[in-house]
């Protein structure tokens, strides 16, 4: 089995597209108006609208409303991804902290208030076990 995605239902696809664009810097692939992906090479961040969910099942999803999930990215200078990406997010939960686990994070929201956590491996431990991941 792959992990293929994660999807984000969403009223506005191209207000998240173009936020998720500007944190990846990846274009987003367009299949259709209501469905965008975003390809990484670790894995696809699919935002589809709300309009899809009944493809899915009735109710199955609700935009904007998610406080349990953090959509993750490993980056390899989390200071200077904040340097970057101050300017343009409006909501920040976390600036550069270096976390008990190893990570230097920052955690911020999306313009749907989905938290989205950027992260570096800093200590030699950390480091070693993404190495394993690679």
């Amino acid at each position: 089995m792959n992990f293929a995605s994660v999807r984000i239902i969403t009223e506005d696809v191209d207000r998240l597209v173009k936020f998720y664009e500007k944190v990846t810097g990846v274009s987003a692939e367009r299949p259709a108006p209501v469905f965008a992906e975003l390809v990484l090479p670790s894995c696809t961040l699919a935002i589809g609208h709300l309009q899809t969910v009944p493809l899915f099942g009735p109710g199955s999803a609700v935009a904007a409303d998610n406080r349990s999930v953090i959509i993750e990215f490993r980056v390899n200078n989390i200071d200077a991804e904040y340097e970057r990406l101050k300017s343009f997010v409006d909501e920040w939960v976390k600036e550069p902290t270096t976390m008990p686990w190893g990570n230097r994070a920052m955690l911020f929201r999306d313009p749907d208030g989905n938290l989205v956590n950027l992260f570096e491996p800093v200590t030699e431990e950390a480091i070693k076990r993404f190495s394993r991941k690679d």
